[in-house]
């Protein structure tokens, strides 16, 4: 009996020192990281819906590495939105530091404390153009009425509020005569003409580049049949209470990039030609614009 007991202290010693052996699991508790990178600002980045999430990442996580490579202080993330809708919605509550919007958005995020610090890509390149196919048989924009013309959104200046004005200025009603069809973004508005959901799409030049290159087969079976007079380009916008210090690296950051061949990539992807200096004034044009179209045409935001 006494030799069975010795078995049994012998083998539970040998189980708690191989217990011993093992590697201790791993127990919850903090994370450290180094004073540096705890001291880093975080600033995002918010860009209205150029692309879908992927593609709107390709063309433009390039550049926020650039920033983070280059301005030790900080931190920068890209922000996608699902619509033009949610986007706006983000400025208009200030929740991210940086944004790229579209000219009317541009004057919309100033009365949200958002200023200009830049005009992205050349203003000749910010126009409407009209998506059709090639055997459509539409040559002129009477050739639309009763018929569905698609956009990214009612707020989309180039790809929506130029093109209707530009169809109003050529005799379409466009609340009576031809039905408007928002779809949610730039390559949506491309790919309804081409499954035959729309008869005319409207768009602007980058993703239109942007869908003959990547969908090659598709766009050889599309043309643009009008484009509308160009206006000035997306901003660049800061919030007000960002420090200044930050500003002026990333304005520096932004209009240098033409000038070497990394910043000449990273624009290419973006299928942007350059940064250029801007300021809220430089879009009193736009203000103009958009009062008449008001008047004209329809009111901007569809409630």
């Amino acid at each position: 009996m006494v030799k069975i007991k010795h078995v049994l202290m012998v083998f539970i010693l040998g189980l708690s020192v191989t217990a011993c052996e093992k590697e201790p699991e791993k127990t919850a508790g903090p994370v450290y990281v180094s004073s540096l990178e705890a001291a880093k600002k975080h600033y995002r980045l918010a860009i209205h819906p150029l692309h879908n999430p992927k593609k709107l990442s390709e063309a433009y996580q390039p550049l926020i590495d650039h920033l983070n490579k280059n301005i030790l202080d900080a931190k920068f993330e890209l922000e996608s939105s699902r619509d033009y809708q949610a986007f706006e919605e983000k400025f208009r509550k200030r929740a991210p530091e940086l944004i790229l919007p579209n000219p009317w958005q541009t004057l919309e995020a100033m009365k949200s404390g958002y200023k200009v610090i830049s005009m992205a890509g050349d203003a000749k390149d910010f126009k409407g153009i009209f998506i059709v196919k090639k055997d459509s048989g539409i040559n002129v924009p009477a050739d639309l009425k009763g018929k569905t013309v698609s956009y990214p959104s009612y707020t989309a200046l180039a790809a929506c509020i130029m093109p209707q004005r530009y169809l109003h200025d050529h005799g379409v009603n466009v609340t009576s005569d031809i039905k408007n069809h928002y779809v949610g973004s730039q390559e949506s508005s491309i790919m309804n003409v081409f499954l035959g959901e729309s008869a005319a799409g409207a768009t602007w030049p980058p993703p239109w580049r942007l869908f003959q290159r990547d969908r090659p087969e598709e766009a050889a079976k599309l043309k643009v049949v009008w484009e509308t007079p160009s206006l000035m380009n997306n901003s660049v916008m800061i919030r007000d209470d960002v420090a200044q210090n930050i500003v002026k690296q990333i304005s520096q950051l932004l209009f240098a990039l033409h000038t070497t061949e990394e910043g000449k990539v990273i624009l290419n992807g973006m299928s942007t030609a350059q940064f250029h200096k801007a300021s809220d004034d430089s879009y009193k044009p736009v203000s103009e614009f958009i009062t008449e179209f008001e008047n004209d045409v329809r009111i901007v935001e569809i409630k």
